[in-house]
């Protein structure tokens, strides 16, 4: 008599964790925009291109930023005693560790 009436626990099927593909592409994403924006800001350096060095690291950074704080204050990482997380977010790394 096995089963759950019977003598003997079912077994437990092997448990395996999915891997979270849309985060693993948001990350890509995330990186792929930061390696771009870095090669066109370096891009404009070279061609003395001011104006457009600024608006790029404008709107490379100002979008970051608000993501950043999105990030601590839902996640309230200001209520924990987590300085590793703040110091990333403070590096604009807070998607990566998420």
């Amino acid at each position: 008599m096995d089963g759950p009436g019977g003598g003997r626990p079912p077994a437990a099927a092997p448990s395996r964790a999915k891997l979270p593909l849309g985060i693993v592409f948001s990350t890509a994403l995330f990186c792929g925009e930061g390696a771009a924006a870095a090669v066109l800001c370096l891009s404009y350096d070279h061609s003395d291109d001011r104006f457009w060095l600024a608006l790029t690291v404008f709107f490379v950074l100002c979008p970051s930023v608000l993501v950043q704080l999105t990030l601590i204050f839902v996640h309230r990482d200001l209520s924990r005693d987590r300085p590793l997380v703040l110091l990333m977010h403070l590096l604009q790394l807070g998607p990566i560790i998420r």
